[in-house]
């Protein structure tokens, strides 16, 4: 699976901004997908995981309630909402993919290129 992640800018505090990731292969819909994020010098951070059918989403404390993740299979592509945007989710964005859901949430088998999220003050 190769995965091409895209939709970050530069916002405002208290903006919008919708991450894509778009997956080659056939095998999309049976992926569970994730996103994370990492700042210099800090760990990457877990930020959402949407099962393969999308009934299942996980998210962190962080995020929780202003991030939305959903998918469109038919498009290979999940979509990550990020709404009341604040300057701490400023970070280079990941999406990765698992065949499994999993109860570890960093154990992800693909990974796509990052898109960097500026959210300024």
């Amino acid at each position: 699976v190769q995965l091409q992640a895209s939709g970050g800018g530069l916002v405002q505090a208290g903006g919008s901004l919708r991450l894509s990731c778009a997956a080659s292969g056939r095998t999309f819909s049976s992926y569970v997908m994730g996103w994370f994020r990492q700042d210099p010098g800090k760990e990457r951070e877990f930020v959402a995981a949407i099962s393969w059918s999308g009934r299942n989403t996980d998210y962190a404390d962080s995020v929780k309630g202003r991030f939305t993740l959903s998918r469109d299979n038919a498009k290979n592509t999940v979509y990550l909402q990020m709404n009341s945007l604040k300057p701490e989710d400023t970070a280079v964005y990941y999406c990765a993919a698992r065949p499994h859901w999993g109860s570890v949430r960093s154990e992800y088998d693909y990974w796509g290129q990052g898109t960097q999220v500026t959210v300024s003050s």
